[in-house]
């Protein structure tokens, strides 16, 4: 009589971590290249017009890259990292470690692949710190009766503050430690160029190189 496997869990949608200053940047850097070079194309004379198309053609695609692009997708079987310039896909079985030094990365097989959409701030990290060590000293005093009033109660029993960066690197530990084992979570890590970023800008880069060969 064979043994039944019991039924895998269903990963459950992705969660998406991305900085919302990052994006904010990138639509204000897209608006100042489309006003720009979108007048010098309409308005300019000469050689204007072809230069201020190879720079916005070479310039739109970086912007993307760095600013709007970059996001990070986790659910219970993988992470899913979306960088400037690559796509990297890690199945939980293949994540080693995920850490918050000065930036956020996953140590998977030997390699080490950064999270560009989960910037550290040292600033935030700090200031983090210092209202959990306050929240400490809040408890401490309401424990012993020698605290400030309204310090202790809800307020005291709050949970330990932390940065931003550190938060997100914290869920993705929780759902690695809990995806190892599962059997949509095994396999290879897996890297992909993003040659939709890639063509365009090298094309921009090699029209403004022959525009000031040509000038």
């Amino acid at each position: 009589m064979s043994s039944q496997q019991p039924p895998e869990e269903p990963a459950y949608e992705d969660r998406v971590y991305r900085s919302p200053m990052a994006v904010v940047t990138g639509v204000l850097l897209l608006a100042l290249i489309a006003w720009l070079c979108g007048d010098a194309i309409v308005r300019g004379s000469g050689s204007a017009p072809w230069f201020a198309a190879a720079i916005a053609l070479l310039a739109v695609p970086l912007i993307v890259a760095f600013t709007i692009r970059p996001a990070v997708f986790a659910n219970d079987d993988r992470l899913r990292v979306r960088n400037p310039f690559r796509v990297i896909e890690l199945p939980w079985g293949a994540v080693d470690a995920v850490r918050a030094g000065y930036s956020a990365e996953v140590l998977a097989g030997g390699s080490k692949y950064q999270l560009w959409s989960v910037p550290v701030s040292l600033r935030e990290r700090k200031k983090a710190s210092r209202q959990q060590t306050k929240q400490e000293l809040s408890r401490r005093g309401g424990a012993t009766g020698k605290g400030s009033p309204g310090t202790s109660g809800p307020a005291a029993s709050a949970e330990p503050q932390r940065a931003q960066a550190d938060q997100v690197v914290n869920e993705l530990r929780e759902l690695a430690e809990r995806g190892a084992s599962r059997p949509g979570a095994q396999g290879g890590v897996r890297v992909r160029w993003s040659y939709e970023v890639l063509a365009p800008a090298a094309l921009g880069a090699v029209f403004l190189i022959v525009l000031l060969v040509i000038g």
